[in-house]
């Protein structure tokens, strides 16, 4: 069955889900708002640049959460991807999935942001199956650690062989959607790379590969 995955923040909807979510916690009065957001804005900029340490970012953004529970979190992250997300997701991204699962392809999205996140957001897209940072919960409360190999740059592409290895998938044929120059190195992986609202950086690598690029809205 070809495999379509979708990048999910700037991609299937207008924002980053992460920083988006640091401004709920900032509202929740979870953080001290002013200092929390403005090292946040700097670090994803670092992102938008190719420098983010990942492991830095989540590390930070997970520490407010150190000592909550899971349920306690995804009981406030329902209604945030309702009022905050929803209406960011791109019409011309659903259009996208739906012409996929019409042909009976497998969706998946593979996203940099945390598993909690990515998963409610998902659900509300309609598509199941998902790779994402994973947090780590022990005796039922996070512990602000993530588990396993992260889902950023090199690391989408090791989680994604895994993942296929253990369902004895493939990658022939399949596409991959990104906005970013971050996911360069599963671009470059797929026989159909999409390149959607593309980064300066993605923009020229695929102008130059000759990859169709989707202006999303």
């Amino acid at each position: 069955m070809p495999l379509a995955i979708f990048d999910l923040d700037e991609t299937l909807i207008a924002g980053d889900c992460a920083s988006l979510w640091s401004q709920e916690m900032a509202r929740l009065g979870w953080v001290d708002g002013e200092r929390f957001l403005k090292h946040e804005a700097h670090l994803m900029a670092e992102y938008a640049f190719g420098r983010l340490s990942m492991e830095d970012y989540m590390a930070f953004t997970l520490e407010p959460l150190v000592g909550r529970t899971l349920e306690e979190v995804e009981y406030v992250v329902g209604p945030f991807v309702e009022d905050t997300i929803e209406p960011l997701i791109h019409g011309d991204a659903m259009r996208c999935v739906a012409e996929h699962r019409a042909k009976g392809d497998r969706i998946l999205i593979i996203s940099a942001s945390p598993a909690f996140l990515v998963s409610a957001i998902a659900e509300r897209l309609g598509i199941d199956e998902v790779l994402a940072i994973e947090i780590e919960v022990k005796h039922g409360m996070i512990t602000g650690r993530t588990e396993g190999v992260l889902t950023y740059r090199e690391g989408k592409v090791s989680r994604l062989e895994d993942w296929l290895r253990a369902r004895d998938e493939h990658l022939e044929g399949a596409y991959f959607y990104s906005d970013s120059r971050n996911d360069l190195p599963l671009l470059n992986r797929v026989n159909q790379p999409r390149a959607v609202n593309p980064d300066p950086v993605l923009r020229e690598h695929a102008e130059a590969h000759a990859w169709p690029i989707l202006s999303w809205h």
